[in-house]
């Protein structure tokens, strides 16, 4: 069994001409284009988004890996204005020597802070109190996951039916594609206090990229979030 925290990556960030190519499809509305320079884009785009003319920020796109557990993706995947690849429970065999012969599971953030991750595996911080035995009941439930999973592998089951064993903590890598204006909305519903808290510090990360990738369109998403 192997245990790891959730983590996100670009697979394609939004290209380096972002705000030139949203200054030029918005200045069409106005029949502007005369007013570009090398410098405007950033002033106009602002403008825009302050006047809540969002749909011009749509002709860009960014595309994020998200490696984090299948609960938060049965979450990310309500966001219809998106396209997703999911890693399939159908046809992984965890038992597989690719993915070293365990399961891997995600590490609930409940307990991030209090566990350190060392070359002989994890250790749990703090002395014994009501926090620690939540933990050992989680990694008992997962150990006893990844033994049934394997199990049924043996007796003969496919990778698909011995899914059945796999719980919410299992770990899984999805990429999402969206364009800006739904990254804005999806950071928006999914970076607030209300969020779960699992997702809300997955979205956090990936906000904190896309806010140093392209800070005009993100200023006012990570002020509304207080990060």
């Amino acid at each position: 069994m192997k245990i790891i925290e959730q983590s996100c990556e670009w697979v394609q960030e939004p290209p380096r001409d972002a705000l030139q190519l949203l200054e030029r499809a918005g200045r069409t509305c106005y029949k502007s284009e005369g007013k570009i320079t090398p410098d405007s884009a950033a002033g106009f785009v602002k403008r825009i988004m302050e006047s809540h003319h969002e749909s011009v920020i749509e002709h860009v796109s960014a595309s994020m890996l998200f490696i984090t557990d299948r609960g938060v993706t049965h979450e990310k995947v309500r966001h219809r204005i998106a396209s997703y690849s999911q890693e399939s429970t159908r046809y992984c065999n965890y038992c597989k020597d690719k993915f070293g012969g365990d399961v891997t599971f995600i590490l609930p953030v409940r307990f991030t802070p209090h566990v350190e991750f060392t070359d002989e595996g994890i250790a749990f911080m703090p002395k014994p109190n009501p926090l620690m035995r939540r933990y050992v009941r989680w990694i008992e439930a997962m150990e006893a996951a990844e033994r049934s999973y394997k199990e049924d592998i043996a007796d003969g089951a496919t990778p698909q039916e011995a899914r059945d064993f796999l719980p919410n903590s299992l770990k899984t890598e999805i990429v999402m594609t969206a364009n800006l204006r739904e990254w804005r909305h999806f950071f928006t519903l999914r970076c607030s206090q209300a969020a779960h808290p699992q997702m809300r510090a997955l979205a956090i990360q990936a906000l904190k990229k896309f806010h140093a990738a392209v800070p005009v369109l993100f200023d006012d998403v990570v002020a509304k979030c207080k990060l």
